[in-house]
């Protein structure tokens, strides 16, 4: 072996040693992380009056971090802005009520899903939607399409001509493109906060939100005009549940956090705080 075919082999073999050495320090197991939630959906995460950031999923992430053994710092982010800062490395996890669909799986990763997902639609008790078809059924979009648009047909004809609210970039709003745009007008709002008040100032015929957070809302004086109407809608758009969003090369983050829910699933903490916040049962 020649000197020069020496030294190429030793520096191919440093640099590989170097790639494998920085790969595994990639995969090692944190000690402190930071979690990014939207803190403008209550009851799931929400801002309070002092700045504090509180909810279901707040009590949630500090219960997981603690079971992980890491130092989390939990941090506010705008809803549209939290998978471009995710992959931008500004945080490393999302707990904001983020539900797991094949397009957000095109760009980030997710644990196992703490929690199930489902929509609703709130509207006015004494107006012309309280009584719209299919009201305590369930329709599943992920089902038979030709079933599917039976069931959902004499909804939008009932709803032809109304303005419904929805939070931008959400499943609510696919949901609505995607089935009632015909019939519909969409309003998309920043925050759910902003739609429910439009909803209370008549602006808006109804808002279409997650029904678990819907149904927490209902419990506050200021919405006891207000009901749930038509069914509740799972499947297609409303993806696979609620789960912790990362970037897909956190392979460890990942199953860190799934071996986290997986216990708090088991011990029962994750439904005892769904009974505290959401005041119903996430089974």
């Amino acid at each position: 072996m020649t000197m020069k075919t020496l030294i190429l082999a030793s520096t191919l073999l440093i640099a590989a040693v170097s790639a494998t050495v920085t790969g595994a320090a990639a995969q090692t197991k944190p000690t402190a992380i930071t979690i990014a939630t939207e803190g403008a959906y209550e009851p799931w995460n929400f801002t309070t009056a002092g700045g504090k950031l509180d909810g279901l999923e707040i009590d949630l992430a500090n219960d997981l971090c603690a079971r992980m053994s890491v130092k989390c710092t939990i941090v506010a982010q705008d809803w549209d802005g939290l998978i471009p800062a995710l992959n931008a490395r500004k945080f490393d996890a999302i707990m904001a009520s983020m539900i797991v669909t094949e397009k957000r799986l095109a760009v980030i990763g997710f644990s196992e899903p703490y929690a199930p997902t489902a929509a609703a639609l709130m509207v006015e008790k004494t107006g012309p939607l309280a009584k719209l078809p299919g009201t305590g059924t369930t329709i599943d979009l992920g089902g038979d399409p030709a079933k599917v648009s039976a069931e959902i047909a004499p909804i939008a004809a009932q709803l032809k001509g109304k303005a419904i609210g929805t939070q931008t970039a959400t499943s609510n709003t696919a949901f609505l493109d995607k089935y009632l745009k015909d019939s519909v007008t969409i309003r998309e709002y920043k925050t759910t906060e902003q739609h429910d008040l439009d909803l209370q100032a008549g602006r808006i015929d109804g808002v279409i939100a997650q029904k678990s957070s819907l149904t927490a809302l209902l419990t506050k004086p200021d919405y006891k005009d207000y009901t749930l109407a038509g069914p509740t809608f799972v499947g297609d758009v409303f993806g696979k549940g609620i789960a912790v969003g990362l970037r897909k090369d956190d392979a460890v983050l990942k199953e860190m956090f799934d071996k986290a829910i997986q216990a708090a699933k088991a011990d029962g903490t994750i439904e005892k705080l769904a009974q505290k916040w959401l005041k119903t049962s996430l089974n």
